[in-house]
């Protein structure tokens, strides 16, 4: 099976600043594709080239099996895309099926074919009970669900989330996630930007970290994790259970002592400020040794997870 996008030495200017800096990836059909990276790494940009609401710089991009470029191979590859944007850019005043109902007629259905879409999507997003509600009365998780609706009215083969559940509570992004998942089911290949590592691991299958234009990391989730850092971190927190007695301030040469051994038994050891970060893999005889050595901090055992994949390779958080 042919991939859904292929880019090959793809680059963006804008004036003297290189956006995106020839990148090379590929995102095969039927599958959840992420880009992460802090803010202005370039995913965003990498992004609209992909839903061609910007041309590329250089390089190559074929999309869906049609190569990039304007014109008519363009307006092919828009028709089987659909856009599930960061900002709410619905129209507040209309009800969620008129919503729909209006931007499915910009994709050349009839008055009738339109209704029906709306009727089918209205029901996949688990929003039919709200179909005549106008748009500014519905919660921050409904608008977003509507967003995803808007998205899918041309029936697209390939849809682009942008940060699809920024500022959701945790019930619905996990709403969220189902549907997305159902769209997996139903073939559909996504492309998802997202600054929720947990959002990450569980929808994509595989993913791209992009830093200042360039990827520095590409893969699955668990396979970027085993590959990066250990499986697991042990967190202590050297304030202690009484705030007003840090361990850090009593016992320097012991503590030196314990710390030494601590970073012995860690394949990562990291000190910020009163937190010790150890990356390992058997977490939990380093916890208990932990308790030993220091029996006044605070220990935390933990999976890894992307995030510490980025910190480790950049040096830098995902949202900085």
């Amino acid at each position: 099976m042919s991939p859904a996008v292929t880019a090959s030495g793809l680059r963006k200017n804008y004036g003297d600043f290189v956006a995106v800096d020839g990148i090379d990836f590929e995102i095969p059909k039927g599958s959840c594709f992420g880009f992460l990276g802090p803010n202005g790494a370039g995913k965003t940009t990498t992004m609209r080239m992909i839903y061609r609401a910007s041309p590329i710089g250089s390089g190559s991009l074929n999309i869906l099996g049609h190569e990039v470029g304007g014109g008519e191979n363009d307006r092919k590859i828009k028709q089987h895309i659909g856009v599930v944007p960061q900002d709410d850019n619905l129209d507040q005043e209309l009800s969620v099926r008129e919503n729909l109902e209006v931007f499915a007629r910009f994709y050349g259905l009839s008055r009738k074919q339109a209704k029906a879409r709306a009727v089918e999507l209205l029901e996949f997003v688990h929003l039919t009970e709200r179909a005549d509600s106008k748009v500014l009365e519905l919660s921050g998780g409904m608008k977003r669900r509507v967003l995803i609706a808007r998205g899918l009215v041309g029936n697209p083969d390939l849809v682009v989330l942008d940060e699809p559940t920024t500022g959701l509570d945790p019930q619905a992004r996990i709403n969220l996630w189902d549907r997305m998942r159902d769209l997996k089911r139903k073939n559909a290949t996504l492309i998802l930007t997202t600054h929720y590592m947990d959002e990450a691991e569980q929808l994509c299958d595989s993913l791209v970290i992009m830093d200042k234009g360039r990827i520095v990391a590409e893969g699955a989730p668990r396979d970027l994790i085993k590959q990066h850092v250990s499986s697991h971190v042990v967190e202590i927190d050297l304030t202690g259970r009484n705030p007003a007695h840090r361990v850090s301030d009593g016992a320097p040469a012991e503590n030196a002592e314990a710390l030494k051994e601590l970073e012995s038994l860690a394949k990562r050891f990291e000190q910020h400020n009163d937190r010790l970060l150890l990356y390992v893999d058997n977490g939990e005889e380093v916890v208990t040794r932990a308790a030993q050595l220091l029996p006044d901090a605070e220990t935390l055992l933990r999976r890894s997870t992307l995030e510490d994949v980025f910190l480790r390779i950049t040096g830098r958080g995902l949202e900085e």
